[in-house]
C-alpha cells in the first residue's frame, strides 16, 4: 500500500526540478520556445525517473538494466552544462540525449529485457519528447528565430 511517505521522494524531486525550471528560465525571459523546450526536457527526466523508481522501465525496479535510463539523463545533463544552457548547444545535447534515448530502447529490444510492445511505447515516448525539446531549443535559437539559421530562409 502507498502511503504519503512513499511520496515525499517524489514530491521533492517534483519540487528541485521547478527550481531549475525557474533559474535556468530566468536567463532568457523573452524566448518562449527556450522556456518550452526546458520544461519539455525536465518534465521528461522526471517521468523518466518516476517510472524507473516506481515499477521499473525493463522489468522491476531494481533490475540493473533499468541503470541505462539515468546513463540517458547523464548524456543530457553533461551535454547542458557543456553548452552552458544556451540554446544552440542545448539543442545539440538534446539531440544527443534523443540518440542516447533511442540506444537504450534499442539495446533492450535486442537483448530482449522486457515486453516488446512496452518497450517500444515507453522508450518511443521518452524520444518523444526529448526529440521534441531539441527542436524547440533549435527554434529558440537567436539566428535562427531571426531567419538566419543553416538551410535558408525561414519562416
Amino acid at each position: 500500500m502507498q502511503t504519503v511517505v512513499t511520496f515525499l521522494p517524489l514530491a521533492g524531486l517534483a519540487a528541485a526540478f521547478v527550481a531549475v525550471f525557474a533559474i535556468v528560465t530566468r536567463r532568457k525571459p523573452d524566448n518562449t520556445a527556450y522556456k518550452y523546450a526546458v520544461g519539455l526536457a525536465l518534465a521528461a527526466a522526471f517521468v523518466i525517473i518516476w517510472v524507473n523508481l516506481a515499477v521499473g522501465v525493463i522489468g522491476e525496479p531494481d533490475n540493473p538494466a533499468n541503470l541505462m535510463y539515468f546513463g540517458v539523463l547523464a548524456v543530457g545533463g553533461i551535454g547542458a552544462a557543456l553548452a552552458r544552457f544556451e540554446p544552440p548547444g542545448m539543442a545539440r545535447a538534446l539531440s544527443a540525449t534523443a540518440g542516447a534515448q533511442a540506444l537504450v530502447g534499442l539495446a533492450t529490444l535486442i537483448a530482449g529485457l522486457g515486453p516488446r510492445v512496452g518497450v517500444i511505447v515507453l522508450n518511443g515516448f521518452f524520444l518523444a519528447l526529448l526529440a521534441a525539446s531539441a527542436l524547440l531549443f533549435r527554434r529558440a535559437a537567436p539566428e535562427v528565430r531571426r531567419g538566419r539559421g543553416r538551410g535558408g530562409s525561414r519562416r
